[in-house]
Parts: C-alpha cells; sequence; structure tokens
C-alpha cells in the first residue's frame, strides 16, 4: 500500500490540535518531499528519519516520498512528528503492519540510532486524545509525565523498534506509570528571618488571599529573603490546579515529575524583555507570567524593569490569563499568579537613612519612583516598608514563627474562602465583594473616611475591601470591622 496515515498532535496554545501525517510513496527519481507548513526543525526530520531507519535495520524505499502533514494552515513545530513520520514510511512501504496505526496517536523526536527523546507539551497532546478516544504512544520520560492525567492508555517507548515490535504483535509496549516524589518540598522557613514583624504580617495576608505585595526598603534588609520564603506559606495545590500548572511548564519543557503539585516560584531577571515576562514569538511561547500559573512571580528591582514590560503586567493582573496575537497566530495562556515585587526607594537605596548615606538629588528619585505608573500601583494590593535590620537583632537567636505554624492559619483562612465564594480573596469581582466584604457600620465610615483623604480610585476602594476581608478571615471573624479596615488601608497608603 503506497498510501499511510498516522495520527499525531501539533500544538497551539495549550490546545492540542489533531495532525494527519499523510505518506505517500510514487515512482520517480528518490526524493523526500515534506508540506504542510512545517518549520525548520520539522524539515530536518527528514535526514533523522533516514538515518533512525537505517541504523534500526529497515529499509529507507529509493522511491518519491511526499509526506503532508494535515492540515496544511496549522503551522507544525519541533520534532515531535519525527515517530509517526517514520512509521508512515514503514508502513507505506509495507515494512510494518498498517491496520493497528488508526487506534494509536504518536508523538515522539527521533536520535539517529533510532532511540526515542523527549518532547515538549506532552500533558496537553495526551488532554486532547484523551477525547478522541485512543492510545498515546509517548517516549518513556514524556509518557511518564503524562501519565500525570491520563493513568491508562499512555504507552511509553524507548526506541523505533519497540514501537514496530508492538504495532506487529510481537511485543507490547509497557503502560506508562506515573512517578512523582513523595517527599514534602522545602522552602525556606520565615523563623529564620530576624525582626521584620510587620512586612511578616504583610506576607501572611499576602498568602492567605493571594493578594500582590510590594516591599520598599534599602539594600539588604531582607526583602528578596523574605520573598522566598512567601510559597512555603501558602497552601498545597490542589490537582486540579497542580494539572494546569504543569501543562504550561510542559509547554515550555520545564515540568519535572518531582515537582508535580509544587507551587512555581519564578524570578526573572530585571533584564527580562516584554516576550520573556508576558510570553510571544512568531510561534507563540508561555512567558514567565504563565510559567508562575498557580504560583508566585517576584519580580526584584521593580524599578529597573523596562517601563513597556511592566505596563504589559496590567491586565494578566486583573484578568488571569493572556493572549498573544500575532499577524498569523492567536494564542492563550492562563497566568494566574501572585505577585511579589521589591524595590529601593531611590537609586541608591538610602533614601530617608537616618546616617545621610543617600546622595540622590529630588529628580533623581522622583525619575526613579516615576518609572513605576500609577494604573500599575493601583493593582497592587499591599505596599510594606522593609526597613534596615538593626545589628543587635541581627546577633539574636531567631524567635519568630515557623513557615508551618503561619501556613496553618494561611490554609484555615483559605478553606473559609473557598467555602463562602469557591475562590480566594483577591479574585472577586464587584458583585461579589459587595456581597462578602461588606464592613460593618464602624468600618464602613472608617473606609470612606480613608478613601477620601487619600483619594483612593475605585480600584483601590474595592481592594481596601478585599485586603479587610482576608484579614477578618485570618482572624476567624464572620463579619469585617473597624479594626480589619483600619490595618487593610494601612497596608494601602503607600500605593495611594
Amino acid at each position: 500500500m503506497p498510501l499511510a496515515i498516522v495520527r499525531s498532535r501539533g500544538l497551539d496554545g495549550l490546545a492540542a490540535p489533531a495532525v494527519a501525517v499523510e505518506v505517500h510513496l510514487a515512482g520517480g527519481l528518490p526524493s523526500v518531499t515534506l508540506v504542510g507548513l512545517p518549520d525548520t526543525e520539522v524539515k530536518e526530520a527528514r535526514d533523522r528519519v533516514r538515518a533512525a531507519l537505517i541504523n534500526s535495520g529497515f529499509e529507507f524505499p529509493a522511491r518519491r516520498i511526499t509526506i503532508n502533514l494535515a492540515p496544511a494552515d496549522l503551522p507544525k513545530e519541533s520534532g515531535r512528528f519525527d515517530l509517526p513520520i517514520a512509521l508512515g514510511i514503514l508502513a507505506a512501504s509495507g515494512q510494518i503492519p498498517a491496520d493497528r496505526l488508526e487506534q494509536h496517536e504518536f508523538a515522539g523526536e527521533l536520535s539517529l540510532s533510532g532511540e526515542l527523546r523527549p518532547i515538549r507539551g506532552a500533558l496537553a497532546m495526551v488532554l486532547a486524545a484523551e477525547v478522541a478516544d485512543r492510545c498515546f504512544v509517548l517516549p518513556e520520560e514524556s509518557a511518564a509525565e503524562a501519565a500525570l492525567v491520563r493513568p491508562e492508555g499512555v504507552l511509553a517507548a524507548t526506541s523505533l523498534l519497540a514501537v514496530c515490535a508492538h504495532l506487529r504483535g510481537e511485543d507490547p509496549l509497557p503502560t506508562a506509570t506515573a512517578s512523582t516524589s513523595a517527599a514534602p518540598p522545602q522552602h525556606p522557613d520565615l523563623a529564620e528571618v530576624r525582626g521584620q514583624a510587620q512586612v511578616k504580617r504583610a506576607l501572611e495576608i499576602a498568602a492567605a488571599g493571594g493578594h500582590s505585595l510590594l516591599m520598599s526598603g534599602p539594600p539588604g534588609s531582607g526583602k528578596s529573603m523574605l520573598a522566598a520564603r512567601l510559597p512555603g506559606l501558602l497552601p498545597p495545590l490542589d490537582t486540579a490546579a497542580a494539572l494546569s500548572s504543569a501543562a504550561v511548564l510542559s509547554l515550555a519543557g520545564q515540568f519535572r515529575r518531582d515537582a508535580f503539585g509544587v507551587r512555581p516560584y519564578r524570578t526573572p531577571h530585571h533584564t527580562a524583555s516584554a516576550a520573556a515576562l508576558v510570553g510571544g514569538g512568531s510561534t507563540p511561547r508561555p512567558g514567565e507570567i504563565s510559567l508562575a500559573h498557580n504560583g508566585v512571580l517576584f519580580l526584584d528591582e521593580l524599578p529597573e524593569f523596562d517601563r513597556r514590560v511592566l505596563e504589559s503586567l496590567r491586565e494578566p493582573l486583573e484578568s488571569g490569563h493572556i493572549h498573544i496575537s500575532r499577524a498569523a497566530r492567536h494564542a492563550e495562556f492562563p497566568a494566574r499568579f501572585q505577585l511579589i515585587a521589591a524595590m529601593n526607594p531611590c537609586p541608591c537605596g538610602f533614601h530617608g537613612d537616618p546616617s545621610g548615606r543617600c546622595r540622590c538629588t529630588p529628580d533623581q528619585v522622583i525619575r526613579y519612583r516615576g518609572k513605576l505608573s500609577g494604573p500599575l500601583l493601583d493593582r497592587i494590593d499591599l505596599t510594606v516598608e522593609v526597613p534596615a535590620v538593626p545589628a543587635e537583632a541581627l546577633q539574636q537567636a531567631p524567635d519568630g514563627e515557623s513557615s508551618a505554624s503561619v501556613r496553618q492559619r494561611v490554609s484555615a483562612a483559605m478553606a473559609m474562602q473557598l467555602a463562602r465564594q469557591g475562590k480566594p480573596n483577591a479574585r472577586l469581582g464587584t458583585k461579589e465583594i459587595d456581597l462578602h466584604c461588606q464592613p460593618d457600620a464602624t468600618g464602613a465610615a472608617l473606609l470612606k473616611q480613608a478613601a477620601t483623604r487619600l483619594g483612593l480610585s475605585a480600584r483601590a476602594f474595592h481592594r481596601v475591601q478585599k485586603v479587610a476581608r482576608t484579614i477578618a478571615d485570618l482572624a476567624g471573624a464572620e463579619h469585617i470591622g473597624a479594626a480589619h479596615i483600619a490595618e487593610a488601608v494601612q497596608l494601602r497608603r503607600q500605593a495611594a
């Protein structure tokens, strides 16, 4: 039979549309023609497949070979089509039976020796193939990753020969098994931080409600150290959230099975471009905000980021997703991240220091702080100063609460929120704020007074309400009181 069709999957954002690899053998001078909008990586499959077939003991047909990747309007990228192309050539030339190909879908990159190498996006492809009710054959490492979302119907293969033996009915491929780390993640402990009681409290509130936080203080005051301890305060991910995060990391080839269920913690450098942060490219790839989905995105030295890069965060902070549009491609990625940022008060970092070390002019300080736009600051829930820690405090033994102790309160507050409204307080909409975040009479009067004196925008007004709701949840209070409003306003004043 000179024509064979092998099923596979492409990638379009988090979607994995079906791709039919059609192989036709015809008479004429020996050649290989690959069509169907392949990129350079896919075109190079011709040479990899030829070497893999010969080194695996198969015959590479000396005929005119036409390979079509349908649909033709879907761009094809990466080496995931090596395996289906090789199987199509073998089936069309009669070296393997073609009757079992329709029951499977295949993806995998071939080495020149015929061994299978892992690919990106295995989780997304297997989820899509589950709807088609076909077994999915993947390289061994990718199959173990995909088995996290589909325990049955994923077959693990180590080489082209093993796949051919399975299709011949000689040696069935084993079902992939998911292997994840049983040991809990080891996060830095909050008890190691000396002093900074107010900042620790702000971290606890941010963790309990999923709020964004901006820390401002001189160099060496512990801003990065405190941010690194936030993941240890957060409650564990549920299965759906863990799979959602794993799917995005799989697209970027950064998923690790031992980190399944661990909240991502991303720390991009301040030289990162807008495409690196929010995603992009001719073939759209997820950026840092999507790789931090259901986790923490820490931006150190916030004013040092390009202003255009920072402004690109405004919409994802509100919506929880990013839509990337190019001339020929559109992709949408989830971006439900928790933003933690740190900055110095001035270019030298010592503005307001009692020692008088700051030599920055007022114009320099204004220009430095002016790099952060009002609309961006308006979207940050909490702002807290991180003062320098005195030497005597550094010499004392650690006496603060451990991360485990704080995490218990955070988990209890988050459980209250999920039972009440099904989502963290930071993600409440306007109607939900009116329903769940209304303070009592005294609190309402205080909130009105604060909004007038600080000139709070409507967005800032609602964010104060959401933070106050989180503070009340941490206290186990059913209603929001004046004390909760006062603390929320205090943590908002610098951003107002």
